[in-house]
This record gives structure tokens, C-alpha cells and sequence, in this order.
């Protein structure tokens, strides 16, 4: 996502329209992109980021095929500017992204460890899952992320991890497979 970069620059619903609003989000996250990539080259591994927005001298173009030719060649692949388009959320890119390369899983690190029965900020009753089923997210109404990026995963049978990004090693464990976070998916 940009949204770090976007909300510090113009602040919410200052006047910026919809289009160049998302427009500068896809921005940011590409430059969230190419700070991930410098992350794990420091560390050596081999990274490359793909875009849906033409920025040739920092990115190459997200092309299917050469993604997954990168993959072969045991690089990462950082995906950034979205998809391109305005009114589209950097979860959804990420949904149509995951379909394209046939992912395992989306990863979605957010601030808060994982899908809830209520707002655990407005209900102090609420529980937290540790796994449940699309249609159980569906039935519910529990905001898992947005209805088309939702979709394209419950569509292509991926998985849905929701954990927080910001506890501490957590993303280190749920790549190495341990339960961290809410597993949505059809099981």
C-alpha cells in the first residue's frame, strides 16, 4: 500500500479528487516498492519490483509471464502501483495479482492480528479467528477487505491470511507456515 505516504503528504478529504488521489497512492506504493526491494537486497535477496504504471528507469512492467520467470530464478517480486487504474484498492491489485501468479496465499499485513467477530476497538467482547471459511466472512459481514479483492480470492480458491504487520516477527512466521493471524479460505 502508499497510504502511509499519501495521508502524510495531503491528509484525508482535503480537496484532492478521487483520480489524482488514487493516482498518487499508486505512486507511493511504488515508492513502498523499491524501499522493500533495497530491504532485501541489503540482505541478499535478489528482488525485483514490477508495476502497473509505466516508470521503465525504476520498475519493469508487470508482465505475467516474467514474473513468474523471476520466481523461477529464486528472485521475490515486490508488486507495486496497483493496478493501474483509479477506484481500485491496493487489496484488490494485490487479489488480481495473487490469481495471475497462482499464489498459495495473499498476505495481508495490516494493523490489526487478524479478522474479528466485532470491532475489538468498539466491542471488548470481540473475538478474534483463527480461521473461518469465505462464506462464513460473507454471511457475516466481517470486513476481511474489500468485496472485489475478497472476490477474486474466494473466486481462485487463495487463502486469505490477515495479521499484523506491525507485531514484531510476525511476517517471518507466517511464511514459514506457523498459524499467526485469521486463515480465511474455502476449508
Amino acid at each position: 500500500g502508499g497510504g502511509n505516504i499519501f495521508r502524510g503528504l495531503t491528509g484525508a478529504g482535503k480537496g484532492v479528487n478521487r483520480v489524482t488521489g488514487d493516482s498518487m497512492g499508486m505512486l507511493a506504493t511504488i515508492i513502498n516498492g523499491l524501499a522493500m526491494m533495497n530491504a532485501l537486497e541489503t540482505i541478499g535477496v535478489p528482488t525485483r519490483v514490477m508495476t502497473a504504471i509505466a516508470i521503465d528507469k525504476l520498475a519493469e512492467p508487470f508482465i505475467q509471464r516474467k514474473a513468474l520467470r523471476h520466481f523461477e530464478k529464486g528472485r521475490v517480486v515486490v508488486f507495486a502501483g496497483g493496478t493501474g487504474n483509479p477506484y481500485f484498492s491496493t487489496d484488490t491489485a494485490a487479489a488480481l495479482r495473487a490469481s495471475e501468479i497462482g499464489a498459495d496465499a495473499l498476505l495481508k499485513a495490516t494493523k490489526v492480528d487478524g479478522v474479528y467477530t466485532a470491532d475489538p476497538k468498539k466491542d471488548p467482547h470481540a473475538q478474534r479467528y483463527g480461521s473461518l471459511k469465505y462464506e462464513v466472512a460473507l454471511e457475516k459481514r466481517l470486513k476481511v477487505m474489500d468485496s472485489a479483492a475478497f472476490a477474486l480470492c474466494m473466486d481462485n480458491g487463495i487463502p486469505i491470511i490477515v495479521f499484523d504487520f506491525f507485531d514484531g516477527d510476525a511476517l517471518e512466521r507466517v511464511v514459514k507456515g506457523e498459524a499467526v493471524g485469521t486463515l480465511v479460505s474455502d476449508k
